[in-house]
């Protein structure tokens, strides 16, 4: 077994357990967050936030592993806070998100690489708290020449440490295997790259290509039903299970406990299962239902994210 970085200190991967593969305990806009006190209220979010890790702790989860980029509003002292508050394993990401900010177009990857490898063995923001994931994606404007770059730059980072990348992908745009094109290039062996949010589609042929190439695939937006519906996503993993991919799948809802691009009201009426519960009280449930055994089950919620984070090595 591995030690990896956890938001509380090393983890033994023997002890991940169940675990939510992508998932985020905070998204706020730094920009708005400085400029307006009232944007966020964290003496109202982080007891929400822990009872909501409490509620998937309850349930059997063990690890949550917080995807949430550096340009996102990752704030490393409040998913800590949280982390302790709930005693929960979390491990943190580092990373770059996939829209176009000029901040990041001028400096050259290296430097960009070496943010990264800092916050993977040093620690994020001036706390000894290392990321123990690299998180990076691709969206609807597809590969352009700074997504290109940023993908690069955690292909160099994940070539400098070992760590595991996880995507953002927009699967309506088949942005996945751009991305293993990118990874691919840079020589990082696919199999150690999650291709998230594969599970917003039902088809089995692009799913395929992707899993044919060796990645795993996210199918981490579980609650998300306005992409697609609970039903359709547990029968395509259960179809993927029958023809033998249950070895390369993790499970997650991509679930935010503060969520600041829409107002929280509109969230609670548009995606009401959004949450870290869903898995264990529905999603599982629902797999046994469409005859997906007990061993892959285990495969998809401890084996697999196990597998993920033991392959570490620099190379």
């Amino acid at each position: 077994m591995a030690r990896i970085n956890g938001v509380l200190g090393p983890i033994d991967t023997a002890e991940l357990g169940f675990t939510l593969m992508h998932e985020h305990i905070l998204v706020v806009n730094w920009s708005l967050r400085q400029a307006f006190a009232s944007w966020y209220d964290r003496d109202e979010h982080v007891p929400h936030a822990v009872s909501e890790v409490l509620s998937a702790k309850e349930r059997g989860v063990r690890t949550i592993v917080d995807l949430t980029p550096i340009n996102l509003g990752r704030d490393i002292h409040v998913i800590r806070e949280v982390a302790e508050k709930a005693e929960m394993q979390v491990i943190a990401a580092t990373g770059f998100y996939w829209t176009e900010e000029p901040s990041l177009a001028g400096w050259p990857e290296d430097r960009l690489v070496e943010l990264l490898v800092r916050d993977i063995e040093k620690g994020i923001q001036g706390t000894d708290v290392k990321a123990g994931i690299i998180k990076c994606g691709t969206d609807h404007f597809g590969v352009t020449p700074l997504n290109r770059k940023l993908l690069t730059v955690a292909a160099r980072a994940h070539r400098a440490t070992g760590v595991p990348i996880s995507t953002h992908t927009s699967v309506v745009h088949r942005v996945g295997p751009s991305q293993q094109d990118v990874f691919e290039a840079e020589g990082v062996d696919l199999s150690r790259v999650v291709i998230g949010h594969c599970g917003d589609t039902d088809d089995l042929e692009h799913l395929e290509s992707i899993l044919a190439r060796g990645s795993t695939i996210g199918m981490d937006r579980f609650g998300v039903d306005i992409f697609l519906p609970m039903e359709d996503r547990v029968r395509t993993v259960a179809e993927l299970c029958r023809r033998g991919k249950a070895d390369r799948m993790v499970l997650s809802h991509d679930a935010c406990c503060h969520f600041d691009f829409f107002p929280a009201d509109l969230m609670a009426s548009a995606v009401p299962r959004w949450n870290f519960r869903h898995i264990p009280d529905d999603v599982i449930p629902a797999l046994r239902k469409e005859g997906v055994s007990e061993d892959h089950i285990r495969t998809l919620s401890v084996d697999n994210p196990r597998r993920t984070f033991e392959q570490q090595g620099a190379y």
